[in-house]
Protein backbone atom coordinates (compact mmCIF):
# COMPACT_ATOMS: atom_id res chain seq x y z
CA UNK A 1 0.00 0.00 0.00
CA UNK A 2 2.65 2.38 0.80
CA UNK A 3 4.13 1.83 -2.53
CA UNK A 4 1.34 2.10 -4.72
CA UNK A 5 1.00 5.74 -2.54
CA UNK A 6 4.24 6.08 -3.61
CA UNK A 7 3.50 5.78 -7.03
CA UNK A 8 0.57 7.59 -6.99
CA UNK A 9 1.58 10.58 -4.89
CA UNK A 10 4.25 13.05 -4.68
CA UNK A 11 7.67 12.11 -6.57
CA UNK A 12 10.54 11.51 -5.03
CA UNK A 13 12.33 14.54 -3.07
CA UNK A 14 15.32 13.99 -5.31
CA UNK A 15 13.57 14.09 -8.19
CA UNK A 16 11.90 17.49 -7.31
CA UNK A 17 15.51 19.18 -7.69
CA UNK A 18 16.83 20.44 -10.71
CA UNK A 19 19.56 18.53 -12.47
CA UNK A 20 22.06 21.33 -11.53
CA UNK A 21 21.44 21.33 -7.88
CA UNK A 22 21.93 17.12 -8.04
CA UNK A 23 25.10 17.49 -10.14
CA UNK A 24 26.68 20.22 -8.21
CA UNK A 25 25.35 18.57 -4.57
CA UNK A 26 26.56 15.04 -6.08
CA UNK A 27 30.34 16.44 -7.34
CA UNK A 28 30.87 18.04 -3.58
CA UNK A 29 30.41 15.28 -1.88
CA UNK A 30 31.91 13.03 -4.01
CA UNK A 31 35.19 15.31 -3.73
CA UNK A 32 34.40 15.98 -0.38
CA UNK A 33 34.66 12.66 0.77
CA UNK A 34 37.25 11.61 -1.49
CA UNK A 35 39.75 15.05 0.01
CA UNK A 36 38.65 13.87 3.48
CA UNK A 37 40.01 10.16 3.64
CA UNK A 38 42.99 12.02 1.13
CA UNK A 39 43.60 14.50 3.82
CA UNK A 40 43.32 11.88 6.42
CA UNK A 41 45.40 9.25 5.11
CA UNK A 42 48.30 12.09 4.48
CA UNK A 43 48.31 12.54 8.59
CA UNK A 44 48.72 9.27 9.20
CA UNK A 45 51.20 8.80 6.41
CA UNK A 46 53.21 12.45 7.45
CA UNK A 47 53.17 11.46 11.33
CA UNK A 48 54.45 7.81 10.47
CA UNK A 49 57.34 8.87 8.36
CA UNK A 50 58.29 11.74 10.86
CA UNK A 51 57.71 9.14 14.17
CA UNK A 52 59.98 7.09 11.94
CA UNK A 53 62.75 9.64 11.39
CA UNK A 54 63.01 10.33 15.12
CA UNK A 55 63.27 6.74 15.92
CA UNK A 56 66.08 6.83 13.21
CA UNK A 57 67.79 9.66 14.69
CA UNK A 58 67.52 7.94 18.59
CA UNK A 59 68.74 4.63 16.85
CA UNK A 60 72.09 6.12 15.34
CA UNK A 61 72.24 7.69 19.15
CA UNK A 62 71.88 4.70 20.95
CA UNK A 63 74.73 3.17 18.53
CA UNK A 64 77.43 5.91 18.93
CA UNK A 65 77.12 5.76 22.69
CA UNK A 66 77.29 1.58 22.84
CA UNK A 67 80.36 1.97 20.25
CA UNK A 68 81.81 4.66 22.82
CA UNK A 69 81.09 2.75 26.05
CA UNK A 70 82.69 -0.91 24.37
CA UNK A 71 85.84 1.33 23.77
CA UNK A 72 85.59 2.37 27.13
CA UNK A 73 84.92 5.69 27.80
CA UNK A 74 83.29 6.84 30.90
CA UNK A 75 79.16 7.13 30.87
CA UNK A 76 79.08 9.94 32.70
CA UNK A 77 81.58 11.72 29.74
CA UNK A 78 78.90 10.65 27.17
CA UNK A 79 75.81 11.77 28.58
CA UNK A 80 77.16 15.25 29.11
CA UNK A 81 76.93 16.81 25.66
CA UNK A 82 73.24 15.93 24.75
CA UNK A 83 70.95 18.41 25.25
CA UNK A 84 66.78 18.97 25.66
CA UNK A 85 65.63 17.08 22.39
CA UNK A 86 67.88 14.15 23.50
CA UNK A 87 67.93 12.65 26.84
CA UNK A 88 70.62 9.65 27.54
CA UNK A 89 70.86 7.16 30.50
CA UNK A 90 73.28 4.14 31.21
CA UNK A 91 71.82 1.33 33.42
CA UNK A 92 72.91 -1.19 34.76
CA UNK A 93 71.76 -5.25 34.23
CA UNK A 94 70.10 -4.88 38.30
CA UNK A 95 68.68 -1.21 37.02
CA UNK A 96 70.87 1.04 38.68
CA UNK A 97 71.44 4.03 36.68
CA UNK A 98 74.75 4.44 35.88
CA UNK A 99 74.88 8.50 34.36
CA UNK A 100 72.30 10.44 32.83
CA UNK A 101 71.62 13.54 31.29
CA UNK A 102 71.43 16.51 33.34
CA UNK A 103 67.05 16.17 32.67
CA UNK A 104 67.15 12.73 33.80
CA UNK A 105 69.16 13.23 36.94
CA UNK A 106 67.40 11.24 39.96
CA UNK A 107 65.21 9.65 37.43
CA UNK A 108 64.53 5.60 37.64
CA UNK A 109 65.74 4.00 34.14
CA UNK A 110 63.20 4.65 31.77
CA UNK A 111 63.63 0.83 30.21
CA UNK A 112 65.00 -2.31 31.77
CA UNK A 113 65.24 -4.37 28.40
CA UNK A 114 65.78 -3.50 24.44
CA UNK A 115 63.26 -0.92 22.71
CA UNK A 116 63.50 -0.34 19.31
CA UNK A 117 60.98 2.59 19.43
CA UNK A 118 57.84 3.41 21.56
CA UNK A 119 56.38 6.54 23.00
CA UNK A 120 57.28 7.57 26.62
CA UNK A 121 56.55 10.28 29.22
CA UNK A 122 59.13 11.83 30.94
CA UNK A 123 59.30 13.11 34.06
CA UNK A 124 58.89 16.74 34.38
CA UNK A 125 59.25 17.33 30.59
CA UNK A 126 56.05 18.45 28.80
CA UNK A 127 57.68 17.17 25.35
CA UNK A 128 56.41 13.83 23.96
CA UNK A 129 59.65 11.50 23.55
CA UNK A 130 60.42 8.59 21.55
CA UNK A 131 62.26 5.93 23.43
CA UNK A 132 65.12 3.51 21.80
CA UNK A 133 67.39 0.91 24.54
CA UNK A 134 69.72 -1.56 23.07
CA UNK A 135 71.80 -4.01 24.96
CA UNK A 136 75.94 -3.05 25.76
CA UNK A 137 78.75 -4.69 27.39
CA UNK A 138 80.48 -2.52 30.14
CA UNK A 139 83.28 -4.97 30.98
CA UNK A 140 82.85 -5.95 34.34
CA UNK A 141 78.93 -6.23 34.10
CA UNK A 142 76.35 -5.83 30.98
CA UNK A 143 74.12 -2.73 30.72
CA UNK A 144 71.67 -1.06 28.75
CA UNK A 145 71.64 2.35 26.54
CA UNK A 146 68.40 4.06 26.73
CA UNK A 147 68.06 7.50 24.79
CA UNK A 148 64.81 9.55 24.74
CA UNK A 149 64.41 11.70 21.50
CA UNK A 150 61.94 14.61 21.60
CA UNK A 151 59.09 14.16 19.15
CA UNK A 152 57.79 17.51 18.95
CA UNK A 153 58.63 18.03 15.63
CA UNK A 154 56.10 15.16 15.06
CA UNK A 155 53.29 16.85 16.66
CA UNK A 156 54.42 20.25 15.17
CA UNK A 157 54.37 19.03 11.80
CA UNK A 158 51.42 17.08 12.28
CA UNK A 159 49.30 19.83 13.29
CA UNK A 160 50.51 22.28 11.08
CA UNK A 161 49.78 20.07 8.11
CA UNK A 162 46.27 19.16 9.84
CA UNK A 163 45.12 22.27 10.55
CA UNK A 164 45.69 23.23 6.56
CA UNK A 165 43.82 20.66 5.38
CA UNK A 166 40.86 21.96 7.82
CA UNK A 167 41.40 25.32 5.90
CA UNK A 168 42.26 24.06 2.76
CA UNK A 169 39.29 20.96 1.95
CA UNK A 170 36.62 22.66 2.61
CA UNK A 171 37.95 25.73 0.25
CA UNK A 172 38.32 23.04 -2.04
CA UNK A 173 35.16 21.72 -1.70
CA UNK A 174 33.06 25.36 -2.15
CA UNK A 175 35.07 26.09 -5.17
CA UNK A 176 34.24 22.85 -7.01
CA UNK A 177 30.94 23.29 -5.45
CA UNK A 178 31.20 26.84 -7.47
CA UNK A 179 32.90 25.57 -10.24
CA UNK A 180 30.10 22.99 -10.92
CA UNK A 181 27.24 24.83 -10.13
CA UNK A 182 28.56 27.80 -13.49
CA UNK A 183 29.53 24.87 -15.82
CA UNK A 184 26.57 22.94 -15.09
CA UNK A 185 24.15 25.88 -15.53
CA UNK A 186 26.20 26.77 -18.50
CA UNK A 187 25.73 23.34 -20.00
CA UNK A 188 21.84 23.28 -19.36
CA UNK A 189 21.44 27.09 -20.67
CA UNK A 190 20.79 25.63 -24.21
CA UNK A 191 18.41 22.56 -23.15
CA UNK A 192 16.23 25.58 -21.06
CA UNK A 193 16.65 27.44 -24.19
CA UNK A 194 15.23 24.26 -26.29
CA UNK A 195 12.32 23.61 -23.34
CA UNK A 196 11.55 27.40 -23.74
CA UNK A 197 10.86 27.49 -27.79
CA UNK A 198 9.37 23.76 -27.54
CA UNK A 199 6.78 25.10 -24.63
CA UNK A 200 5.87 28.57 -27.13
CA UNK A 201 5.33 25.99 -30.32
CA UNK A 202 1.37 25.18 -30.42
CA UNK A 203 0.01 23.54 -33.27
CA UNK A 204 -0.43 26.56 -35.42
CA UNK A 205 3.06 27.27 -34.94
CA UNK A 206 5.54 24.02 -36.32
CA UNK A 207 7.08 25.77 -38.79
CA UNK A 208 9.27 26.64 -35.07
CA UNK A 209 12.76 25.15 -34.82
CA UNK A 210 14.48 25.38 -31.03
CA UNK A 211 17.87 26.42 -31.13
CA UNK A 212 20.95 24.61 -31.96
CA UNK A 213 23.96 24.74 -30.45
CA UNK A 214 27.08 23.93 -31.99
CA UNK A 215 29.65 20.93 -31.59
CA UNK A 216 28.43 17.19 -31.65
CA UNK A 217 27.63 16.91 -27.67
CA UNK A 218 24.34 15.62 -26.19
CA UNK A 219 22.50 19.14 -26.39
CA UNK A 220 23.42 19.51 -29.81
CA UNK A 221 21.89 16.00 -30.91
CA UNK A 222 19.20 16.85 -28.59
CA UNK A 223 18.26 19.99 -30.40
CA UNK A 224 19.09 17.78 -33.77
CA UNK A 225 16.24 15.11 -32.53
CA UNK A 226 13.70 17.75 -31.41
CA UNK A 227 13.88 19.51 -34.38
CA UNK A 228 13.16 16.09 -36.89
CA UNK A 229 10.32 15.46 -34.53
CA UNK A 230 9.05 19.06 -35.27
CA UNK A 231 9.96 18.59 -39.05
CA UNK A 232 7.64 15.09 -38.36
CA UNK A 233 4.80 17.03 -37.15
CA UNK A 234 4.67 19.29 -39.41
CA UNK A 235 4.58 17.16 -42.36
CA UNK A 236 1.89 14.86 -40.26
CA UNK A 237 -0.24 17.84 -40.24
CA UNK A 238 0.10 19.03 -43.17
CA UNK A 239 -0.52 15.86 -44.44
CA UNK A 240 -3.31 15.64 -42.94
CA UNK A 241 -4.99 19.24 -43.82
CA UNK A 242 -4.28 18.11 -47.63
CA UNK A 243 -5.99 14.78 -47.06
CA UNK A 244 -9.02 16.84 -45.41
CA UNK A 245 -8.81 19.48 -47.92
CA UNK A 246 -8.88 16.66 -50.88
CA UNK A 247 -11.09 14.78 -49.53
CA UNK A 248 -13.73 17.47 -48.85
CA UNK A 249 -13.11 18.62 -52.64
CA UNK A 250 -13.33 14.84 -54.01
CA UNK A 251 -16.93 14.75 -51.93
CA UNK A 252 -18.01 17.84 -53.05
CA UNK A 253 -18.73 16.74 -56.57
CA UNK A 254 -20.89 13.78 -56.00
CA UNK A 255 -22.59 15.49 -53.35
CA UNK A 256 -23.46 18.62 -55.74
CA UNK A 257 -24.60 16.33 -58.07
CA UNK A 258 -26.88 14.78 -56.08
CA UNK A 259 -28.45 17.86 -54.62
CA UNK A 260 -29.17 18.89 -58.35
CA UNK A 261 -30.73 16.09 -59.50
CA UNK A 262 -33.22 16.13 -56.30
CA UNK A 263 -33.41 19.88 -56.89
CA UNK A 264 -34.42 19.64 -60.46
CA UNK A 265 -36.93 16.72 -59.85
CA UNK A 266 -38.57 18.72 -56.89
CA UNK A 267 -38.65 21.93 -59.18
CA UNK A 268 -40.75 19.51 -61.80
CA UNK A 269 -41.51 16.38 -61.05
CA UNK A 270 -43.85 15.64 -64.36
CA UNK A 271 -40.54 15.65 -66.36
CA UNK A 272 -38.65 13.60 -64.29
CA UNK A 273 -37.61 10.02 -65.31
CA UNK A 274 -37.55 8.13 -62.10
CA UNK A 275 -36.02 5.13 -63.58
CA UNK A 276 -32.77 7.40 -65.10
CA UNK A 277 -32.75 10.04 -62.24
CA UNK A 278 -32.86 6.35 -59.69
CA UNK A 279 -29.50 5.45 -61.85
CA UNK A 280 -27.94 8.84 -61.75
CA UNK A 281 -28.10 8.76 -58.00
CA UNK A 282 -26.91 5.19 -57.63
CA UNK A 283 -23.88 6.19 -59.69
CA UNK A 284 -23.02 9.08 -57.38
CA UNK A 285 -23.82 6.82 -54.14
CA UNK A 286 -21.50 4.47 -55.44
CA UNK A 287 -18.96 6.74 -56.30
CA UNK A 288 -19.17 8.42 -52.56
CA UNK A 289 -19.17 4.94 -51.12
CA UNK A 290 -16.23 4.46 -53.07
CA UNK A 291 -14.19 7.57 -51.80
CA UNK A 292 -15.62 6.54 -48.39
CA UNK A 293 -14.01 3.47 -48.05
CA UNK A 294 -10.97 4.30 -49.47
CA UNK A 295 -10.26 7.71 -46.87
CA UNK A 296 -11.73 4.90 -44.34
CA UNK A 297 -8.07 2.14 -45.51
CA UNK A 298 -6.19 5.51 -45.39
CA UNK A 299 -7.36 6.24 -41.79
CA UNK A 300 -6.53 2.91 -39.97
CA UNK A 301 -3.06 2.75 -42.57
CA UNK A 302 -2.35 6.25 -40.48
CA UNK A 303 -3.03 4.44 -36.97
CA UNK A 304 -0.89 1.14 -37.92
CA UNK A 305 -3.98 -0.73 -38.13
CA UNK A 306 -3.44 -2.65 -41.55
CA UNK A 307 -2.26 -5.92 -42.47
CA UNK A 308 -4.24 -7.00 -39.01
CA UNK A 309 -5.06 -10.74 -40.75
CA UNK A 310 -1.92 -12.66 -41.44
CA UNK A 311 -2.59 -16.00 -43.09
CA UNK A 312 -0.98 -17.51 -46.13
CA UNK A 313 -2.09 -15.22 -49.52
CA UNK A 314 -1.62 -17.08 -52.93
CA UNK A 315 -0.57 -14.34 -55.39
CA UNK A 316 -1.02 -15.90 -58.81
CA UNK A 317 -4.59 -16.79 -57.55
CA UNK A 318 -5.44 -12.69 -56.89
CA UNK A 319 -3.66 -11.94 -60.24
CA UNK A 320 -5.26 -14.49 -62.29
CA UNK A 321 -9.19 -13.47 -60.83
CA UNK A 322 -8.18 -9.66 -61.69
CA UNK A 323 -6.86 -10.64 -65.08
CA UNK A 324 -10.41 -12.62 -65.37
CA UNK A 325 -12.50 -9.79 -64.55
CA UNK A 326 -10.41 -7.10 -67.03
CA UNK A 327 -11.36 -9.08 -69.66
CA UNK A 328 -14.60 -9.34 -68.95
CA UNK A 329 -15.12 -6.24 -68.85
CA UNK A 330 -14.44 -5.55 -72.73
CA UNK A 331 -11.13 -3.30 -72.30
CA UNK A 332 -7.89 -3.38 -73.51
CA UNK A 333 -5.99 -7.11 -73.90
CA UNK A 334 -4.61 -8.79 -70.68
CA UNK A 335 -1.35 -10.93 -71.13
CA UNK A 336 -1.30 -13.28 -67.51
CA UNK A 337 1.33 -15.65 -69.41
CA UNK A 338 4.12 -14.20 -66.56
CA UNK A 339 2.12 -15.57 -63.74
CA UNK A 340 3.21 -18.31 -61.84
CA UNK A 341 3.05 -19.85 -57.97
CA UNK A 342 3.68 -17.31 -55.48
CA UNK A 343 2.35 -17.05 -52.02
CA UNK A 344 2.75 -14.38 -49.55
CA UNK A 345 1.16 -14.25 -45.52
CA UNK A 346 -0.72 -11.35 -44.92
CA UNK A 347 -4.73 -10.37 -45.33
CA UNK A 348 -5.51 -11.32 -48.57
CA UNK A 349 -8.87 -8.91 -48.98
CA UNK A 350 -6.00 -6.36 -48.67
CA UNK A 351 -3.69 -7.60 -51.53
CA UNK A 352 -6.37 -8.03 -53.55
CA UNK A 353 -7.17 -4.22 -53.21
CA UNK A 354 -3.58 -3.60 -54.34
CA UNK A 355 -3.90 -6.18 -57.35
CA UNK A 356 -7.46 -4.04 -58.50
CA UNK A 357 -5.70 -1.08 -58.32
CA UNK A 358 -3.04 -1.59 -59.87
CA UNK A 359 -4.91 -3.42 -62.90
CA UNK A 360 -7.57 -0.56 -62.86
CA UNK A 361 -4.89 1.87 -63.26
CA UNK A 362 -3.30 0.34 -65.97
CA UNK A 363 -6.32 -0.33 -67.77
CA UNK A 364 -6.90 3.11 -67.81
CA UNK A 365 -4.11 4.15 -69.45
CA UNK A 366 -3.41 1.30 -71.97
CA UNK A 367 -3.72 1.64 -75.29
CA UNK A 368 -4.14 -2.38 -76.31
CA UNK A 369 -2.90 -4.39 -73.69
CA UNK A 370 -1.89 -4.95 -69.99
CA UNK A 371 0.16 -7.40 -68.87
CA UNK A 372 0.59 -8.98 -65.44
CA UNK A 373 3.16 -11.38 -64.09
CA UNK A 374 3.72 -13.04 -60.45
CA UNK A 375 7.22 -14.62 -59.74
CA UNK A 376 8.85 -16.03 -56.67
CA UNK A 377 12.29 -15.62 -56.47
CA UNK A 378 14.26 -16.99 -52.87
CA UNK A 379 12.78 -14.80 -50.02
CA UNK A 380 10.55 -12.73 -52.43
CA UNK A 381 7.65 -13.12 -54.31
CA UNK A 382 7.52 -10.22 -57.38
CA UNK A 383 4.00 -8.96 -58.78
CA UNK A 384 3.83 -6.60 -61.69
CA UNK A 385 1.44 -4.99 -63.47
CA UNK A 386 2.53 -2.95 -67.20
CA UNK A 387 0.59 -0.90 -69.66
CA UNK A 388 1.68 0.27 -73.09
CA UNK A 389 -0.03 3.77 -72.46
CA UNK A 390 2.06 7.10 -72.40
CA UNK A 391 3.96 6.00 -69.42
CA UNK A 392 5.05 7.97 -66.26
CA UNK A 393 7.93 10.68 -66.36
CA UNK A 394 11.26 9.79 -63.84
CA UNK A 395 10.39 12.71 -61.99
CA UNK A 396 7.07 11.82 -61.00
CA UNK A 397 7.18 8.45 -59.96
CA UNK A 398 7.55 8.95 -56.23
CA UNK A 399 4.90 11.48 -56.36
CA UNK A 400 1.69 9.13 -57.73
CA UNK A 401 1.78 7.45 -54.71
CA UNK A 402 0.95 10.28 -52.74
CA UNK A 403 -2.93 10.86 -52.20
CA UNK A 404 -4.85 12.44 -54.38
CA UNK A 405 -2.33 12.71 -56.65
CA UNK A 406 -2.87 13.37 -60.38
CA UNK A 407 -0.64 13.95 -63.08
CA UNK A 408 -2.87 14.91 -66.56
CA UNK A 409 -6.03 14.64 -67.70
CA UNK A 410 -6.28 11.50 -67.84
CA UNK A 411 -6.63 10.48 -64.58
CA UNK A 412 -10.06 12.24 -64.08
CA UNK A 413 -13.42 12.07 -62.26
CA UNK A 414 -14.71 10.81 -65.32
CA UNK A 415 -12.69 7.65 -65.15
CA UNK A 416 -12.86 7.06 -62.42
CA UNK A 417 -9.76 8.01 -60.64
CA UNK A 418 -9.57 10.05 -57.65
CA UNK A 419 -5.96 9.49 -56.92
CA UNK A 420 -5.69 7.15 -54.41
CA UNK A 421 -5.65 3.85 -56.15
CA UNK A 422 -1.46 4.14 -55.80
CA UNK A 423 -1.84 5.19 -52.70
CA UNK A 424 -3.81 2.84 -51.34
CA UNK A 425 -1.55 0.24 -52.75
CA UNK A 426 1.76 1.81 -51.27
CA UNK A 427 -0.27 1.92 -47.85
CA UNK A 428 -0.47 -1.49 -48.13
CA UNK A 429 2.43 -3.02 -49.24
CA UNK A 430 4.66 -1.23 -46.85
CA UNK A 431 2.08 -2.55 -44.26
CA UNK A 432 3.36 -6.02 -45.44
CA UNK A 433 7.31 -5.91 -44.94
CA UNK A 434 7.05 -4.99 -48.89
CA UNK A 435 8.30 -2.13 -51.54
CA UNK A 436 6.36 -0.89 -54.64
CA UNK A 437 7.96 0.99 -57.37
CA UNK A 438 7.13 2.15 -61.14
CA UNK A 439 9.58 1.46 -63.78
CA UNK A 440 9.35 1.35 -67.65
CA UNK A 441 7.30 -1.47 -69.16
CA UNK A 442 8.28 -3.64 -71.80
CA UNK A 443 5.86 -2.77 -73.99
CA UNK A 444 6.91 1.14 -73.21
CA UNK A 445 4.64 2.63 -70.74
CA UNK A 446 4.50 2.51 -67.12
CA UNK A 447 5.28 -0.95 -65.12
CA UNK A 448 4.17 -1.20 -61.01
CA UNK A 449 6.47 -3.77 -59.47
CA UNK A 450 5.34 -5.10 -55.90
CA UNK A 451 7.80 -6.84 -53.92
CA UNK A 452 6.68 -9.25 -50.87
CA UNK A 453 8.33 -11.18 -48.28
CA UNK A 454 7.30 -15.22 -49.83
CA UNK A 455 5.75 -17.42 -46.89
CA UNK A 456 7.92 -18.77 -44.83
CA UNK A 457 10.61 -16.34 -44.60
Amino acid sequence: MAADRRRGGRPPRSSRLSIRVRTTLGATAVVGVALVVAGVLVVLLLRRNLTASVDAAADLRVEDLVVALEDGRAPAELVAGDGDEVLVQVVAEDGRVLAASEDLAGVAALATDEVEGRAVDVPDESDPYRLVAEGVDLGDDDGLVVVARSAEAVEEGTETVAGSLLVGIPVLVLLVAGTTWVVTGRSLRPVEAIRREVAAITDAELDRRVPAPGGRDEVARLAGTMNAMLDRLEAGRDRSRRFVSDASHELRSPIATIRHELEVARADPSVVDVAALADRLLAEDLRMQALVEDLLLLARSDEGRLAAVRRPVDVDDLVLAEATRLRSLGGPTVDASAVTAGQVVGDAAQLGRVVRNLADNAARHARTTVRVGVAASGPTVRLWVADDGPGIPEADRERVFERFTRLDTSRTRATGGYGLGLAIAAEVVRAHGGRISIGDGPDGGAQVVVELPASGT
